[in-house]
């Protein structure tokens, strides 16, 4: 996710730039870039390949300072990492521009641009932008009106922060699909795409909303919104820590992260769904493309990922008619697959470097399929290098080693790839406006699921002297029971199995005992009452049940039942992350009773390197 920080004061604003983009590091980027007004109103710029200390080591051997200036991280979407395709872009005039987003139309514009006598230094849909404001420039000299005018012809998801030798002394900025942030000080004012980056100098924020074009100078702000009219947007305190990347007030690395997924869900969204639709290009400028030839779906994945994936197959075939299957990816890269015309292969990984997980993408990439797509949490990863096309997720660092909000982030990121097949197999507009709105719809249900931690935390006692476990779903929510019972293994050390539910009956069912709790998740969907007789099999054994239910099944605690009703009701696609979240709330909090390590277990490493 690309980061933009921006700063008109009457210091130096280098300093402050930079310690923003060193608090957006977490996004995940490939260069990074800062351009700034000098004392006499002169456009200098810096830009590198490569991490944040790359662009300092350059500024401290060239030093360049100004009062007004704007900074970016970039992850490619538009042209490979190169210091060309760095942000910031430049125009004519001394216009410069750094953009998170994706313009979908940038190549009819750029065409007339060129018509017009325009050249382009890079591959990117950025530098259309610069160059359009700068044609709009020719005719009048007010650059918040450029913007404007420019924003208007724009189509796509975007946030924008312009500076122009021109007008040395503000910075514009504008809204659509995509997060900025106005930061408060005293004479002085910020911007952002993330309060994170500008704890440092302030706490008092206005957030922009969509269509919104802002003009910040040191002591005025002014805002008109999507239809042109003037706009009061409302100031808010942050309650973010200083340093968003410590622990905080949480006991463990793991307990914060649980607690971080409505911001990762909704950060996986942001810039990929504009309206009531999910923007193709976000997966890579070649998707669309490549979504409209697709007629199956092969992936591969390890653990966590692994788990991801079986839910995602579930909904391919499910909602978008099109077969798929999902694979161990140190199984499926020792054998010869089957490859079936125009079939898409996706890898999933948290790191985007595990072994097994590279080589069987890197196979995939000789065994004639249609393209190769991952789901990843690190930009600069060798998956992410690699794949055609790509979808981050977002979810920033996560230290702990058992994976909670990279999960749900690919779940997240799983959801948006089966609205685009979606989209392109059944030809359905009403269709995808339904399904993204239930992804829309996640971060809140998140939140509201997360109170069970006081309920499940009281639970945990019961599990905490027990040596074995087992975790029950049908459908999508099978997986979410494997997930379950492998974070119940990583941080407690307690053996756990899951199984399809109806499995039981076919040999597990001999292990239950009134010393095996046996956990369930229980959606309120079609095979909703065959849960419930198999359910009945583990009470006519002795069996002790613990029942994660959707408040509208009708199920209520009895003799040998524990049933911790759901907060919120799920469609079936959101039904796998909501579910998987007091499964991950069990795991902590039995580890904490068992003093277990929680965030670094025995024998495990965070990102896999090796087979």
């Amino acid at each position: 996710m690309c980061g933009i920080v921006g700063v008109v004061a009457e210091r130096n604003a280098v300093p402050i730039l930079m310690e923003g983009l060193r608090r957006l590091e977490y996004r995940g980027y490939d260069s990074a870039g800062v351009a700034v007004l000098g004392a006499a109103g002169q456009l200098a710029r810096v830009r590198t390949v490569g991490k944040v200390k790359a662009l300092q080591d350059a500024l401290d051997a060239a030093p360049i300072a100004g009062h007004v200036g704007i900074a970016h991280t970039r992850w490619a979407t538009h042209g490979v990492p190169t210091t060309r395709n760095a942000h910031p872009h430049v125009s004519r005039g001394g216009i410069a521009i750094v953009h998170n987003g994706i313009i979908e139309n940038h190549e009819a514009l750029r065409a007339g641009l060129i018509e017009l006598g325009y050249s382009f230094d890079s591959e990117t849909d950025t530098e259309v932008i610069a160059h359009r404001i700068h044609h709009h420039l020719t005719g009048s000299a007010d650059l918040y009106a450029a913007v404007r005018k420019t924003v208007a012809e724009l189509e796509g998801a975007y946030a924008l922060a312009v500076i122009c030798e021109g007008d040395p002394d503000c910075v514009v900025l504008a809204r659509e699909g995509c997060p900025v942030v106005i930061g408060l000080g005293i004479d002085e004012n910020f911007v952002a795409s993330d309060v994170a980056a500008l704890l440092p100098v302030t706490r008092r924020f206005m957030f922009l909303e969509e269509g919104d074009v802002a003009e910040v100078r040191r002591k005025s702000i002014k805002i008109l919104d999507a239809h042109g009219a003037p706009a009061v947007r409302t100031v808010r305190e942050s309650e973010l820590p200083a340093d968003a990347v410590e622990r905080g007030p949480y006991r463990h690395f793991m307990l914060k992260e649980i607690h971080e997924q409505p911001r990762a869900i909704a950060q996986t969204l942001e810039e990929r769904v504009t309206g009531a639709a999910l923007l193709d290009a976000a997966f890579g400028p070649a998707a669309q493309g490549v979504f409209a030839r697709v007629k199956a779906v092969h992936i591969a994945a390890c653990g966590t990922s692994y788990h991801a994936g079986l839910v995602a197959s579930h909904f391919i075939e499910q909602i978008c008619r099109l077969p798929a299957r999902t694979e161990i990816a140190s199984e499926y890269r020792y054998r010869d697959p089957v490859v079936t015309p125009d079939t898409l292969f996706v890898t999933i990984s948290q790191s985007g470097e595990t072994a097994d997980t590279l080589a069987a993408l890197r196979n995939a990439k000789q065994a004639g399929y249609l393209s190769t797509l991952t789901i990843c949490n690190v930009a600069e990863s060798s998956m992410v290098r690699e794949s055609e096309l790509v979808l981050l997720t977002r979810a920033g660092p996560e230290i702990g080693v058992a994976s909670t909000k990279a999960f749900t982030t690919q779940l997240t990121a799983l959801g948006m790839l089966v609205v685009a097949l979606a989209k392109h197999c059944l030809q359905g507009a009403t269709h995808e406006r339904e399904l993204v709105s239930q992804l829309l719809q996640l971060p809140g249900l998140v939140e509201k699921t997360l109170k069970l931690d006081d309920t499940i935390r009281a639970l945990a006692e019961t599990f905490a002297h027990k040596r074995h476990a087992l975790y029950l779903g049908r459908g999508p929510l099978h997986a979410v029971a494997m997930e379950g019972a492998l974070k119940l293994k990583e941080i407690s050390y307690i053996h756990a199995e899951a199984y399809a539910a109806a499995e039981l009956k076919h040999g597990p069912l001999a292990l239950v005992d009134e010393d095996m709790p046996v956990v369930a998740v229980a959606p309120n969907n079609q095979l909703l009452e065959k849960l419930k007789s198999n359910l009945q099999e583990v009470r006519a054994r002795g069996g002790k049940l613990f029942v994660f239910a959707d408040p509208e099944t009708g199920m209520e605690s009895a003799d040998g039942v524990v049933v911790i009703p759901m907060p919120v009701k799920a469609t079936a696609l959101q039904a796998p992350i909501i579910f998987a979240l007091p499964m991950q709330l069990l795991a902590y909090h039995i580890a904490v009773l068992k003093g277990t390590d929680v965030d670094q277990p025995r024998n495990l490493a965070k990102s896999l390197t090796v087979e």
